[in-house]
């Protein structure tokens, strides 16, 4: 069981690439970067793949293999879709708002 109290570490971009630096330059395993860092050795294996998969060291993209730029690319148009599906379920309760108000009123007249 996971302790809720504990806090969630961040770590810059220049940390990130400094480790990543360390395993793909040195030559250095990420099991070993990651103890003498001081990092959880998962997140350090994360950002090298991703390392790698931006540099193109995996030849053409795979299934699901996302370079940083296109992973970008993907959040903003996620956001931007979400954003016209918002939009457009307003306009359309507003124009049947709208129309409802023009409809005769119903009854004996």
């Amino acid at each position: 069981m996971t302790n809720p109290t504990k806090t969630r570490r961040r770590f810059t971009a220049q940390q990130k690439a400094e480790a990543v630096a360390l395993c793909l330059s040195e030559g250095l395993s990420c099991t070993a970067v990651a103890q003498r860092l001081g990092l959880p050795n998962s997140s350090l294996a994360k950002w090298v793949r991703q390392a790698r998969i931006d540099r193109g060291d995996f030849g053409p993209p795979e299934q699901g293999q996302l370079t940083s730029d296109e992973r970008a690319e993907l959040a903003q148009l996620r956001k931007e879709n979400r954003e016209l599906r918002r939009e457009k379920d307003f306009f359309r309760l507003a124009a049947a708002h709208f129309a409802k108000e023009q409809l005769p009123p119903r009854g004996f007249a």
